[in-house]
């Protein structure tokens, strides 16, 4: 896959690197075609016979002939190429490149099903498949069938020993106790609050019986002498794990069990830090590093201030919960935000800045540079340099296999190896897969890999292309020409790039975050060259900070985020809106299976992409979108009543949940419930008389809207308040987990807190063309439960139990004499 050129340099005592696939170029057999096709007719055959002129041909005649064309199509040729094609494909290496799409099949097969799997029948299929593709060596089909199945089996073990490993203990239910414990990272957020996670060691008052390992809370305050490491207690409201804030989106728990994270919350009050005792030795290893951590990025934000020191800091030490809402809304809407998050491509500035500086050192020393392998020791710095980087920046996962994937592609520059080559890409996702198997289903994982490929295949086609073209060297120009011919070809790839990553990548955003940004080509051709600046001013401020000289190159750092904040808070202001709403997971499917193809295919047989993206393209919105959207904790409800607008219940919603719902359901505006008191007779009408589409109407505890197909919506806060909504209401929600039905008619649908508690959030469809049909419900969580969702049935709401209420403490009269 590598193109002319992107092997080892010349002089350096390598050979010049040639492209992977002009070395398979003859091996296609010579009696391979595609279609074997008619050959030409004479002309004597299609003048008439008594040379008169054309005459126009009759409809059956013209069929009759093109059924004998058809006819004349060797399909055993077509086969027979499909044959040699294929094989070429083999010998080109193409089964190592399947290798991680087995794998990552295995790991979504596991994921995906709705009940936990024992550990030893993974375990049988892979020593099964292996024996099988042992036996049927001598059979290259069948051999080739059996380790597809065996690594599909292998990543399936891979997620069941993941999961088997994590085992993160998960709180069942909100409770409030003094937690003692180890703070493991301190992050000050845009609110003013801090975010501390802490390993806890004890709790009491009450003791949790099955406390969770490790906890992440805010507090408004804590003392200037905690740091990581520190024995730190306080009194803490701690909450379990929620779930998707809909069926089919990100689900928090899973994201919780994976990172160790057993529970959330805040301190009632201010922590204290205690006298600290003598901490393991990795723990006391952690505890310096993020120390380190925070001490920079303290002494990046004093040097640079305001916002752009908090992303400063974002850049070089991953420290970005300081980064104000209004900028990270901005680069979402811009498509820039991948800039914030540590990853491949600060990865690669950094690698890139490396080597480049220690190249161009090497340069003033021609005698030693060439006798020396000055690339590979330039690697190797890289390679370290971006391992500290890793370290320094808090081994967040996209950071980590961004640090896999270019460790593979430097560590090709030490063996003399093509660096940008498909195979290290497979071998940099296989790497991960193993590691962490879980991250196949995240965004991150598939949006950083479809980038990657995309931009691996393009690439290696278009060195292809200019190997074959023979051109004349280009004639001699002023050196204005010269600098202007290599702006715009810079910026035509910029271009190139962007249109090609952001094509790849645009399905698995909207499936995950159902929104796409309309001028982020224009953002990322704006913003990508400062970017490159800044990062470079971050490495040359990262190397000097030790001696004090780093203020300039921060200086400038800052100023060239200024610039950057500038340019896409305009481009935001101007953007459309980016909602684009629901699309099926078919759609995804279709256009990964495609998007392999196409990467990774190099003959002929590339062009069987074509009916996969047609057919992703086709099913995009063959999906049906909810009518109404149900909190998991009944607190929330959302329905769509046309215009853009979005009706809720209550007038302080949660924002990140009614943002997240107005993105699947295209909606613009919140409409926030009309209050009345007790008594008003503007209440006083028949729920039947309300307009479809109305919002939601409130008084004594009861909620009533009417959705744009007549269905009626109540909510009720307690079972006595539900029952005259039976009546006339096709869906009623209970805000009480002790309530049960109190509908007699079989045509309501009854939701109730505590059936959401055990199945999460839930999405609402209405029957257009039936009045008298039950509404449809679907949950976000499945039983039996995987062990991410474990903890759901432990909590009281869970259990049909009222909240918890601390008793309250007798109070004492002295009597007077005592006062």
């Amino acid at each position: 896959m590598a193109g002319r050129g992107r092997g080892a340099e010349e002089g350096e005592g390598t050979t010049a690197g040639v492209s992977e696939r002009l070395l398979f170029v003859d091996m296609l057999p010579a009696d391979a075609a595609p279609v074997s096709l008619p050959e030409p007719r004479p002309a004597k055959e299609i003048l008439p016979p008594d040379g008169d002129g054309f005459r126009p041909a009759s409809p059956t005649a013209t069929i009759t002939r093109l059924r004998k064309q058809i006819g004349r199509v060797s399909w055993p040729a077509f086969h027979r190429s499909i044959g040699n094609a294929a094989t070429t494909e083999l010998d080109r290496g193409i089964g190592f490149l399947l290798v991680p799409v087995f794998l990552a099949t295995g790991v979504i097969f596991y994921f995906s099903l709705n009940a936990e799997p024992d550990l030893y029948r993974p375990l049988a299929a892979v020593a099964l498949m292996a024996v099988c593709a042992l036996v049927s060596r001598s059979r290259p089909r069948t051999h080739l069938l059996f380790m597809a199945a065996f690594f599909c089996a292998l990543g399936f073990l891979a997620a069941k020993v993941e999961t088997w490993r994590a085992a993160t203990p998960m709180l069942g239910s909100e409770i409030q106790t003094r937690l003692t414990g180890r703070l493991v990272s301190l992050e000050e957020m845009e609110n003013g609050r801090v975010r501390l996670t802490i390993d806890v060691i004890s709790t009491a008052h009450p003791k949790l019986r099955y406390a969770p390992e490790r906890v992440r809370l805010s507090a408004r305050k804590v003392p200037a002498d905690m740091t990581a490491g520190s024995l730190l207690t306080g009194y803490a409201r701690l909450l379990q794990p929620t779930g998707p804030v809909r069926p089919d989106s990100y689900d928090f728990s899973f994201d919780s069990y994976f990172s160790g994270i057993g529970a959330s919350g805040f301190f009632l009050g201010n922590p204290k830090t205690i006298a600290s005792e003598e901490a393991p030795a990795t723990a006391r290893l952690a505890s310096a590093i993020e120390k380190a951590r925070e001490s920079i990025a303290d002494h990046i934000r004093g040097l640079v201030g305001g916002p752009e020191g908090e992303i400063a800091a974002a850049l070089i030490v991953g420290v970005r919960a300081g980064i104000p809402d209004e900028i990270n809304e901005a680069m979402r809407r811009t498509g820039i935000y991948h800039i914030i998050s540590i990853s491949g491509l600060h990865m690669a500035l950094v690698a890139g800045t490396i080597m480049l500086l220690l190249r161009g050192a090497f340069a003033l020393f021609p005698d030693f540079a060439s006798r020396r392998p000055v690339k590979k020791y330039a690697a190797a710095a890289a390679l370290l340099s971006i391992a500290a980087y890793l370290v320094f920046s808090g081994i967040v996962v996209a950071a980590e296999r961004s640090f896999i994937m270019l460790a593979v592609m430097l560590v090709a520059v030490l063996f003399d190896r093509a660096a940008l080559t498909m195979r290290n890409l497979a071998i940099s996702a296989i790497a991960v897969i193993l590691v962490s198997p879980h991250e196949v289903v995240g965004p991150s994982f598939q949006m950083s890999f479809a980038a990657t490929a995309a931009l691996v295949g393009a690439y290696a086609g278009w060195s292809d292309y200019r190997a074959d073209r023979t051109t004349a060297p280009p004639p001699k120009r002023s050196f204005l020409h010269f600098a202007s011919r290599k702006l715009v070809m810079g910026m035509g790839g910029l271009a190139m790039t962007s249109i090609i990553a952001g094509s790849a990548t645009a399905l698995f955003a909207i499936w995950h975050f159902q929104r796409v940004s309309p001028l982020s080509l224009l953002a990322n051709l704006a913003v990508m060259p400062i970017v490159s600046v800044v990062m470079f001013l971050g490495v040359a401020s990262a190397l000097t900070m030790p001696f004090g000289l780093d203020w300039p190159f921060l200086y400038l750092m800052g100023k060239g985020l200024t610039a950057m904040i500038a340019i896409s808070g305009w481009i935001s202001e101007r953007s459309p809106v980016d909602a684009v709403g629901l699309i099926s997971i078919q759609s995804v499917l279709f256009v990964t299976i495609a998007l392999v193809i196409a990467t990774m295919a190099t003959t002929w047989l590339r062009l069987a992409a074509i009916p996969f993206a047609v057919a992703g393209l086709m099913t995009v919105s063959n999906t049906r979108t909810p009518d109404v959207l149900i909190s998991e904790d009944a607190h929330l409800v959302a329905m769509p009543i046309g215009g853009g607008e979005l009706a809720v219940n209550r007038v302080r919603s949660n924002e990140f949940t009614t943002d997240n719902w107005k993105r699947a359901l295209v909606a613009e505006t919140i409409v926030e419930p009309e209050t009345f008191e007790t008594g008003d007779a503007r209440f006083d009408i028949d729920p039947l008389d309300l307009p479809p589409g109305s919002p939601f109407y409130c008084r004594d505890g009861l909620c009533l809207a009417r959705h744009p197909s007549g269905a009626i919506v109540a909510l009720a806060e307690n079972r006595e308040t539900a029952r005259p909504a039976c009546a006339f209401a096709d869906l009623i929600v209970i805000d009480d987990a002790t309530a049960y039905s109190p509908c007699w008619n079989s045509l309501a649908l009854v939701v109730t807190k505590r059936q959401l508690a055990r199945s999460g959030s839930a999405a609402v469809f209405f029957d257009p063309q039936s009045a008298t049909a039950q509404a449809t419900i679907r949950y976000a969580v499945e039983k039996p439960y995987r062990p991410w969702h474990e903890q759901r049935k432990y909590s009281r709401e869970a259990r049909g139990l009222p909240p918890y209420q601390r008793p309250e403490k007798p109070v004492v009269k002295l009597a007077p004499s005592a006062q």
